[in-house]
């Protein structure tokens, strides 16, 4: 949930120490014993909702980035009518217009 919020702030400072700690958690992990490694476990399993809904906020993000990113294109004169397409979109017509 921490993660979501610092990403749609786009707190860039907490995201990286976020990332740190989840480094050293990895390294704790793999000194754990059994007992430990299995309630992580369970913890993890139980965080699948939340983490879906960050997939969701990550995904919302990079679309309103894109479309940031679009208009300031657009506004700077570096977009053309024609370029506006999505990449890797491939038209289904043909181009004459008879389709």
């Amino acid at each position: 949930m921490e993660a979501s919020r610092s990403l749609a702030r786009l707190d860039a400072g907490r995201l990286e120490e976020l990332a740190l700690s989840c480094q050293a958690l990895n390294r704790d992990y793999i000194r754990m014993d059994g007992e430990a490694r299995s309630a992580i476990a369970a913890q993890a399993r139980d965080a699948t909702g939340e983490m879906a809904v960050f997939a969701r906020v990550l995904d919302a993000t990079r679309a309103n980035l894109e479309v940031l990113n679009r208009l300031r294109d657009r506004r700077a004169g570096r977009l053309e009518y024609g370029q506006s397409r999505a990449p890797g979109w491939v038209s289904g017509e043909s181009g004459h217009g008879n389709n």
